[in-house]
């Protein structure tokens, strides 16, 4: 049996311009949805980034609100005290009631004069000027400065231990560290001094360690009560304290210092070696000076 072959099927040119029609119709309407589509892209991008502007310019007045707020609560208190002393200073006839009306107003005074500077330092820019640091020497200036603060207002003595120090040599901006060890070291000697004092004494210990990636860590341990969880999530918060005093910037400028440097805060609120007490690392990316000169 002969098959045979069904003839081929040609499309006219009818067909075809029906077939291009059809495709331009479909590729015209592709690209109507193409458009409309980026548009609305575009439309939604442009509202979340009015939304987020919105939500930044909210989040920096109510920082600011939050700000104004503990300014005033933390003047008002020594400003009443200097009212009420200067009064009194009018009034009293015995010098040595004066003296100590003069006594106190110079102390609020001061107290002003901090919340004052705390709120500035924190206010501003905080540039980094870097330069070649001795660690031992500037861990040994912030004690220094630390402990005599303690004697003046007589406070119980505390105990400091330096060293070792594993980094000798860091890079950074030597003021502004050596605000952020101050303020680091004051907070825990104040935890300590609000705290029942262990066998010998309270300790502070400073000290440099090199971190398993390679940072620099500024180290400083206390034997107070430690700090609790929810503490440490708010701790670096403006404004925040669990003290009575105080403007609760001092930590908020460390965090301030530390991210200038490029670095972080690292807080353990329970020490893992058995003692009582806090450990607060002051984490630097800089390198040493020996290991720049080993790579130069």
């Amino acid at each position: 049996m002969i098959q045979t072959q069904a003839p081929e099927q040609r499309l006219s040119a009818d067909d075809l311009a029906d077939l291009m029609a059809s495709f331009q119709e479909v590729t015209l309407k592709l690209q109507s949805s193409h458009d409309q589509l980026t548009g609305e892209v575009k439309r939604l991008k442009h509202e979340l980034s009015v939304a987020n502007e919105a939500l930044e310019r909210s989040r920096r007045l109510a920082a600011l609100g939050e700000m104004a707020a503990g300014i005033s609560h933390e003047i008002r208190n020594p400003l009443a005290a200097i009212s009420l002393d200067a009064a009194s200073l009018a009034h009293e006839t015995e010098r040595s009631q004066q003296e100590q009306a003069a006594g106190r107003i110079i102390f609020a005074v001061k107290t002003l004069n901090a919340i004052v500077q705390d709120v500035l330092a924190f206010a501003g820019d905080a540039p980094v000027r870097p330069t070649v640091l001795d660690v031992e020497e500037l861990c040994e200036r912030a004690a220094a400065e630390c402990e005599a603060a303690v004697l003046e207002i007589e406070q119980p003595p505390v105990r400091v231990e330096l060293g070792p120090y594993e980094v000798t040599n860091i890079e950074g901006d030597v003021h502004l560290l050596h605000r952020a060890l101050v303020n680091v070291i004051r907070n825990a000697m104040d935890a300590m001094r609000e705290s029942l004092a262990p066998d010998g004494g309270h300790r502070l210990h400073v000290r440099s360690e090199r971190s398993d990636t390679g940072d620099t860590m500024l180290v400083v341990t206390d034997t107070g009560p430690g700090i609790p969880a929810g503490v440490v999530e708010r701790m670096f918060n403006p404004f925040f304290t669990t003290r009575a005093t105080g403007t609760g910037l001092g930590l908020a400028i460390v965090h301030r210092i530390a991210d200038a440097h490029g670095g972080r805060v690292v807080v353990v609120g329970q020490r893992t070696d058995g003692v009582s007490g806090a450990e607060v690392r002051l984490v630097l990316p800089q390198r040493d000076a020996a290991e720049r000169t080993e790579a130069a």
